[in-house]
């Protein structure tokens, strides 16, 4: 009988993650690393990158990573195709990266709406069809695309970002019935209020720096809305990915996890 932990045990995978420089991206490199997977991680921010794959090793892991502007197919598809060629194999795609957009409907131009599809939706398409061409051969793979907790209510101001990310979701559905039969899965996450980056704007003043009377109020405020009274740490959305690349989740695809403390609760 395998044991709890063997289930969990990601021992000679190779994971591919885009977004590995902060917040959720380098929360999850760091989590699929202790359990033993070799992280191939993308960024635009590079030394940032670097910085999460230097924490790998120092802790005895294995990774590397590389400037990947995820917006461009080339560049994606250059990260994937470099995890096969060093390491023979690809098993996980986690496509992570991601912007946040806070605009109403009339007043989102053009080049905004085109930079968040560009960022939040074409990026984990070009990131599904660069890992499938490695997987489908291989008759396996797990890929892992981040949506949001935006797809369950809608909001002021998030229409461009919830549109992205419903699109996402519906992508990994669509995508979990075409390679299932190749014993590939595909899964998503739609996480609710996390601390990262992607918050800060809700309680930075003009230069980015922390305001504690903001902070306190986000703080108090998000973690009201949640019936667990708190707010969400990335540690939090990376064990559900781990949790779903892992053999314990073997039968499960085409799901949309949402690690939200309770904010959403669709059937």
């Amino acid at each position: 009988m395998t044991g709890v932990s063997d289930l969990f045990d990601l021992s000679d995978r190779v994971a591919v993650l885009t977004g590995v420089g902060s917040g959720i991206g380098k929360a999850t490199a760091l989590t699929l690393a202790r359990a033993g997977a070799t992280i191939v991680g993308g960024d635009i921010d590079e030394a940032n990158a670097q910085m999460t794959a230097d924490e790998i090793v120092s802790n005895g892991g294995n990774a590397l990573v590389q400037r990947t502007d995820v917006t461009k197919r080339a560049e994606v598809d250059a990260l994937v195709d470099r995890a096969a060629a060093d390491f023979g194999h690809v098993d996980i795609m986690g496509n992570i990266a991601g912007i946040p957009h806070n605009k109403l409907v009339a007043e989102c131009t053009d080049e905004e709406f085109e930079r968040i599809l560009a960022i939040n939706l074409k990026s984990v398409f070009y990131g599904c069809q660069a890992a499938i061409r490695h997987m489908i051969p291989a008759g396996t793979g797990n890929i892992v695309n981040i949506s949001s907790g935006a797809i369950d209510t809608p909001a002021p101001t998030l229409a461009c970002y919830a549109m992205t990310k419903s699109a996402v979701a519906m992508l990994t559905k669509t995508l979990a019935t075409e390679v299932g039969p190749h014993g590939i899965r595909v899964n998503a996450i739609a996480p609710g209020m996390i601390l990262t980056n992607f918050s800060r704007h809700n309680f930075t003043d003009a230069d980015g720096n922390v305001v504690p009377e903001r902070f306190e109020a986000y703080n108090k405020r998000s973690s009201a809305m949640a019936p667990l009274r708190r707010v969400g740490d990335p540690q939090d959305v990376a064990h559900a990915f781990l949790y779903l690349v892992s053999d314990a989740a073997s039968f499960v695809t085409g799901e949309i996890q949402r690690p939200n403390g309770g904010v959403a609760m669709p059937w």
